[in-house]
């Protein structure tokens, strides 16, 4: 589960940046295709933010849709999965959008 990790990540920079405040909020944008799952992020983040500035703290997560372009007939449109298929049949696909995983924004008291 990379979800630990990641969040682990989340809360150190949290805490490196909320001035020796306590965090109130934490806002995180996360990518449909960016194989990070929501759930198990929200599970983690109580437990990793115990006894830390960011223990207590509200947890909202964002999902941002895939956006992709197929290749062959330059048609854009959504994905909600890594492998996914255009309407002409196409799969050779550039993802646009949908890869994120970021610090949206922190609230602090």
């Amino acid at each position: 589960m990379h979800e630990i990790a990641i969040v682990q990540s989340v809360v150190e920079l949290v805490t490196q940046r909320c001035g020796g405040r306590k965090v109130v909020r934490v806002v995180l944008e996360i990518g449909k295709l960016s194989t990070v799952v929501p759930d198990a992020v929200r599970f983690a983040f109580d437990v990793v933010a115990q006894s830390t500035a960011a223990d207590g703290a509200r947890l909202e997560i964002v999902e941002t849709p895939g956006l992709a372009r197929c290749r062959a007939c330059d048609r854009r449109f959504e994905l909600d999965c890594a492998l996914g298929e255009c309407r002409c049949g196409g799969t050779d696909l550039e993802w646009l959008a949908g890869e994120e995983l970021r610090i949206r924004e922190m609230e602090v008291a």
